[in-house]
């Protein structure tokens, strides 16, 4: 995961139920934080900044990547439009320009 910005756009990994999808997407997250080797920022955007609030148990996983140096940041506009700003518990609010110079420098792998 070195070198790599990870996108999500979607509060849950995959297609379907959206139970097993919150589920799959908190693995994911759970087994990440536990690689040596981290990424470089996580870029959270749509209903992705919904993983960012108390209402999701990735909120804790990510919480910890951000306290072990990874960049975890939340699309205002999505912020805004899902009213979620006094909800997060991990991340920092910027916009589409920050993710527009991660994806310039680094490969961006998606979670959707």
């Amino acid at each position: 995961m070195k070198n790599k910005v990870i996108l999500v756009s979607s509060d849950q990994l995959g297609k379907g139920d959206k139970e097993l999808g919150e589920g799959v997407l908190e693995t994911f997250f759970t087994l990440l934080k536990q690689r040596e080797e981290l990424p470089v920022a996580i870029f959270c955007m749509n209903s992705g900044v919904l993983t960012l609030t108390e209402k999701s148990f990735v909120s804790v996983h990510l919480k910890e990547l951000e306290e072990k140096g990874v960049d975890v940041i939340a699309c205002k506009t999505c912020v805004d439009y899902y009213d979620v700003e006094n909800q997060l518990i991990a991340g920092k609010i910027s916009g589409m320009p920050v993710f527009l110079d991660l994806a310039a420098k680094y490969e961006v792998i998606t979670i959707s």
